[in-house]
């Protein structure tokens, strides 16, 4: 299956720019716009990033404010992170998740490329799941697989948060009524 090919070399071969290869000049709200779409595998545009988003992702602090209206290297690191999350974790666990990597000293460059290398084996793993020659037959078992791994790793990434969370804070969905 075509599809089923184009999948596969996508999730093989499609990565963010590594650090050394974003912008290095500052850019403005509408190039940040047009810059993101390149940095995550999309197949359509019903989640493309708004200037709106960004504000909030300012606003909620998962994004370092702008210096005047511009943005550089450090804000396309952070909003290429968000972007990439956001379809698995709640903004609230976005943040804290960032907050304990930032506690860890490190410059945003270095949490951008364990981020890139993260991605990147994340992305290789699925794509050696997918059989880019299965029949139709096969199409439910493959989403079936994938989505077992999916409920698993959520599992997993849901208890790690949970002990991240700093003491005396109640995860939301779990905050008695």
């Amino acid at each position: 299956m075509n599809e089923l090919m184009d999948l596969k070399e996508r999730m093989e071969h499609e990565r963010p720019a590594q650090w050394h290869e974003l912008p290095d000049i500052a850019l403005y709200m509408d190039q940040i716009i047009a810059y993101m779409p390149r940095q995550l595998i999309r197949f359509d545009d019903r989640e493309a990033l708004t200037s709106a988003m960004v504000n909030n992702y300012i606003k909620d602090g998962l994004v370092p404010r702008a210096a005047g209206k511009r943005y550089g290297p450090i804000h396309l690191g952070y909003l290429t992170a968000v972007c990439a999350l956001k379809k698995v974790l709640s903004v609230r666990d976005i943040g804290i998740l960032l907050r304990a990597a930032e506690e860890r000293n490190k410059t945003p460059e270095e949490l951008y490329q364990y981020f890139c290398g993260a991605l990147d084996q994340a992305l290789s793993d699925t794509a050696a799941a997918i059989d880019a020659d299965a029949g139709r037959e096969d199409l439910a078992r493959m989403a079936l697989d994938l989505a077992l791994r999916s409920y698993a790793d959520q599992l997993a990434c849901a208890r790690i948060l949970d002990i991240l969370q700093p003491s005396g804070e109640e995860h939301p969905k779990k905050a008695k009524k």
